[in-house]
Parts: structure tokens; C-alpha cells; sequence
């Protein structure tokens, strides 16, 4: 059985805010959590970007919620850089952290000053970034020269055991791709239609067996129109199609390229509704595809009357 999640958006709240959320979320009934890992958020409208990895020690350290994490090594967060991260946190922390990397957005990525590669380039570097990483969790030293360059790097304080490294995907050419050498996999989507591809895809190039997670986007009210007014002025922004979405630089060019996002257009990506029951039936429906964990993202500001209705009616029919 799936367990249910609550994802936690450093882009939405300011890190102390989110912090008290995570801990709701487990006193509700959430059996786990992800956190977002941003540097600008999508839209000024969303306001916040705190520094997930140093979240995550709090997180961890006042929750007994295991914590899922998705990033891009190899342009702003170097690879060896993210194996100490996550294998100092796992060694406090044991068996409550995994890791998922993904090819990355430029929203995030180019601060350094990179030069920001198309996409068959991305997967390629984040291919690399995932064979350093994985040697490093595994007591290697390092050297490597190739999209990225790693000299003599090693991790002198390593968890007993590595944690999960897995993939992001939304798309099922990356899906096949990732499977090679991911530990696993973790997508995000409302439509069951839309995502069981994604999977199958993943199982097909190698990840028969191993775990699929997903990240789904709700908008939950009392009221319908709130619901859905909410969900449009949080989360338009992230409505764009096609190469948008990874090539686009700041949340002005965000806001920019949504200005024609209508509020009924929402629906095709976040489940808005005020009924508990419904959110819970569409729930039910994703994990009927086999997900291990499906962490919910409440894109609306109403975050405690979320928890405490989720908590209270959603999360105890999917357990029965």
C-alpha cells in the first residue's frame, strides 16, 4: 500500500513557516515528506526560496518523517558536494533520506554563470554526476574528468547504509534513460493516463522492481472558487508546456509566459476541489498504479486547514 506524503514548497513559505508545517503533517497522519530544492521560486506571487539542505537537518532532526529530496548536480551544487550533503544527513539520520537528481532548470542552474546546455547534454552530465555520486556513497575515491571534474574526492563520514539515489522524470524517453542507474524513480503528475507510460517506461529500461514515488498537486478549499482561485495565482507560472518549463531563467519570465494561463486551465495539472472525498477517490486512483509514495502538494496558501482536513477525513480512507 502507498504511503500518503506531504510535500513541503521552499518556494511558497519562508523555511521557519515550512518547518511547522512538516511538523502538522506528521502529527496528522502524513507518513512522509518531500522537500523542493529552488533557488528563485516559479513567481513573485510565490515569494520564497530558503536553502532546502540546510532545512532538511531541522526537518529531520524535530520529525520522524522519513524525507525525499529531488536536485540537479553538476552546474550550481557540485556532485561530490551533494554525496557529503545527503551522506551526512543519513548518517545522523539513518534510512529517512532519499536523494532523487534530475537534469535541472535553468530558473535554478545558472546563477554560476554556466552556459546552459540543451537537453540530450543534461542527461548526459546528470549520467556522470549520478556515477560519482553513487561511487562516493560507496567509500571510493574519486577522480573523474569529463562534463564535470572530481580530484581525489572522497566522503570520510558515510551512513551505514547509502541512501536511495534516484531519478526524476516526467517524460518516457528520461524515464528509460534513468533506469539504467537509478535506484529508482520519482515523477510527478495528476493523470493516471499520463504517468503509467512514464512507469512503464522506467520498468522497461531496467527498473522492473525498483521503487516509483510521485509528487501529485492538489488544491483543497471549503469553498470551490477559492480553491481554484488560489491554485491559479500560486501556481500559473508552472503550467507551461514543452521546453518552457527548463529553459526559462526568472520567475519574470515565468509570470511573462503565464499571463494567458486561464484559471480553468489549472485543472490540467492540480486536482481543485472541496471535496474530501473526491481528493481522496483521485488519490486512490494513483496508487492503484504502484507507487510506494505519492507525497501530496497542497499549491493553496491555506496549509494548517489542508493538514488538519487531510489528516483528519483523506489519509484515513486511503488506509482503509
Amino acid at each position: 500500500m502507498a504511503r500518503f506524503g506531504y510535500h513541503a514548497s521552499h518556494e511558497q513559505y519562508a523555511p521557519s513557516t515550512l518547518l511547522s508545517h512538516v511538523q502538522s503533517a506528521e502529527r496528522a497522519g502524513f507518513a512522509c515528506a518531500m522537500s523542493s530544492e529552488h533557488f528563485k521560486p516559479w513567481s513573485n506571487a510565490q515569494g520564497h526560496a530558503g536553502h532546502a539542505w540546510s532545512w532538511l537537518g531541522a526537518a529531520l532532526a524535530t520529525t520522524r518523517l522519513p524525507f525525499g529530496i529531488i536536485t540537479a548536480p553538476g552546474y550550481r551544487h557540485h556532485p561530490a558536494v551533494l554525496a557529503q550533503s545527503a551522506a551526512t544527513l543519513s548518517e545522523m539520520f539513518p534510512e529517512r533520506l532519499w536523494l532523487a537528481l534530475g537534469s535541472g532548470q535553468r530558473l535554478n542552474e545558472d546563477i554560476t554563470g554556466m552556459p546552459w546546455p540543451e537537453k540530450a547534454e543534461r542527461t548526459a552530465r546528470l549520467s556522470e554526476c549520478a556515477a560519482v555520486i553513487r561511487a562516493l556513497f560507496n567509500g571510493e575515491t574519486v577522480t573523474h574528468r569529463g562534463r564535470v571534474t572530481v580530484v581525489d574526492a572522497k566522503l570520510y563520514s558515510r551512513p551505514a547504509k547509502a541512501p536511495l539515489l534516484l531519478a526524476g522524470a516526467v517524460t518516457t524517453e528520461t524515464a528509460r534513460k534513468v533506469a539504467t542507474w537509478a535506484d529508482g524513480l520519482v515523477t510527478v503528475g495528476i493523470e493516471p493516463g499520463k504517468l503509467r507510460p512514464v512507469v512503464d517506461a522506467f520498468r522497461e529500461g531496467g527498473g522492473e522492481g525498483k521503487l516509483v514515488f510521485l509528487q501529485t498537486k492538489v488544491c483543497w478549499d471549503t469553498d470551490d472558487g477559492r480553491a481554484l482561485s488560489e491554485a491559479h495565482g500560486q501556481w500559473a507560472a508552472n503550467m507551461l508546456e514543452g521546453d518552457a518549463n527548463w529553459d526559462l531563467r526568472t520567475p519574470e519570465d515565468f509570470e511573462t509566459a503565464s499571463r494567458f494561463v486561464r484559471p480553468e486551465d489549472v485543472h490540467g495539472c492540480v486536482r481543485v476541489s472541496s471535496d474530501l472525498g473526491r481528493q481522496a477517490a483521485w488519490l486512490a486512483d494513483l496508487a492503484e498504479i504502484g507507487f510506494e509514495e505519492i507525497i501530496v502538494h497542497q499549491v493553496g496558501r491555506n496549509q494548517d486547514a489542508f493538514i488538519e482536513a487531510f489528516g483528519g477525513s483523506v489519509l484515513p480512507q486511503l488506509r482503509a
